[in-house]
């Protein structure tokens, strides 16, 4: 009990950290919270309302993520590093694809929605 605890605070500490340096996982957040709601108005069951929140949580995940590597390359050097760069990159390009993802599942649970699919 006493290891799920700490992995519990160790994820509040993270999760607040994320939350109070990064604009982008604040509004991913927003993104979490609205999705709730439009869920419920745009999917048709109730497994598709879990995908469509499910994948803005992925967004989440996947920036909370791409954070920490910002963070721990940062930490690293400050000097300007060209593997450093490519690296940051990459973990730019995953949230990118994650988003791409999660839109990808919203516009098909609306196509279904409005019966075009």
């Amino acid at each position: 009990m006493l290891r799920i605890w700490r992995a519990t605070v160790n994820t509040r500490n993270g999760l607040a950290f994320a939350i109070r340096s990064e604009q982008a996982v604040r509004e991913e957040l927003f993104a979490l919270a609205l999705s709730l709601p439009l869920a419920w108005l745009v999917g048709a069951t109730a497994m598709r309302r879990f995908e469509l929140v499910a994948a803005v949580a992925f967004v989440l995940v996947v920036e909370l993520l791409n954070t920490a590597i910002e963070k721990l390359s940062d930490r690293l050097t400050t000097d300007h590093d060209p593997q450093i760069g490519l690296v940051k990159d990459m973990g730019s390009a995953a949230v990118g694809v994650a988003l791409l993802m999660a839109g990808g599942f919203w516009l098909f649970a609306l196509a279904e929605r409005m019966g075009a699919i």
